[in-house]
């Protein structure tokens, strides 16, 4: 126990690590939600991090030239545009789809990352800056995302594992029609995307300016793409954010984020060589620990 104004306050039990009482995932576990009633660990850790580590304060920051790889990936991907609705019509159409998985889902899934980083103002460091260059990343994606991702990642942040509350957190329907299928596991990553979407709209919040925003200009894109491009062109860039976000390398991050893989710890960081295509993405519970 500890004395703070005249009162009594016990102290957080899991103090200074902040690890929770989370067991590792089983297919084997119940369907039901696993519950804990103490708060998100990750601002009380970065507390006692700072305290011992201050020189971690040197590394927030913004880094602008993650700009120009979006731009050079938004590029490649309406020059994917064009070839598929000109140049290889005839393709066959296994190899078209090899092809689109394999560069139009990298693409997109590097677009994630880098919408995640506006998010958080990590590319430039005026907010304004950061959400323009968020619908410029969008116009290849076809779907309007940016803005939304911006509102609804905040939140996840805000009220990490709050059920209601969490927009990553999946839904009641999710958990009962998935169990512990392994072949409605495949498909509900190969939706992910889809689902998330869904999470956002079940919030059943008003859109927000930004929002709007967001989408007029991608019904003016996307009607600018079908008439000088074609639906095949569209088609492709859907395809490719549809498999960019699913059952693909570049989107294995959003299971592996929050994962019990070790006993306790309710976000995890990957650091293996995908980090290297994609920004450094998997260090996540370093991420929350220090949410700039």
């Amino acid at each position: 126990m500890e004395v703070q104004k005249g009162k009594l306050k016990q102290k957080d039990p899991r103090h200074p690590l902040y690890l929770g009482q989370w067991k590792k995932g089983s297919r084997y576990q119940s369907k039901a939600f696993e519950t804990e009633f103490l708060d998100e660990p990750h601002l009380k850790r970065k507390k006692v991090m700072l305290q011992k580590y201050p020189e971690i304060k040197k590394l927030y920051g913004n880094e602008p030239r993650t700009a120009l790889i979006g731009v050079f990936l938004v590029c490649i991907q309406l020059y994917m545009a064009y070839l598929v609705s000109t140049k290889w019509k005839d393709m066959n159409r296994t190899l078209l789809l090899a092809v689109t998985y394999a560069i139009g889902g990298t693409v997109s899934s590097m677009y994630g990352v880098i919408i995640h980083e506006l998010s958080h103002c990590l590319v430039f460091k005026k907010l304004l800056y950061n959400r323009l260059f968020g619908l410029v990343i969008n116009i290849p994606m076809v779907v309007p995302i940016s803005q939304s991702f911006r509102r609804y990642h905040l939140e996840h942040h805000q009220f990490q594992g709050v059920k209601g509350m969490d927009p990553d957190l999946p839904l009641e329907e999710e958990v009962q029609l998935v169990s512990n299928s392994s072949f409605l596991k495949l498909l509900w990553v190969m939706s992910y995307g889809v689902m998330y979407m869904v999470r956002g709209l079940r919030l059943g919040k008003q859109p927000t300016f930004w929002e709007i925003v967001n989408t007029l200009t991608m019904v003016l894109v996307n009607t600018i793409i079908y008439s000088t491009l074609g639906g095949r062109a569209l088609a492709y860039l859907g395809l490719s954010v549809f498999l960019g976000y699913g059952l693909h390398p570049g989107a294995a991050h959003f299971i592996q984020e929050h994962f019990i893989f070790v006993d306790g710890q309710e976000t995890y960081s990957y650091y293996g060589p995908g980090n290297l295509l994609y920004m450094n993405i998997g260090y996540h519970n370093e991420h929350h620990d220090f949410t700039q």
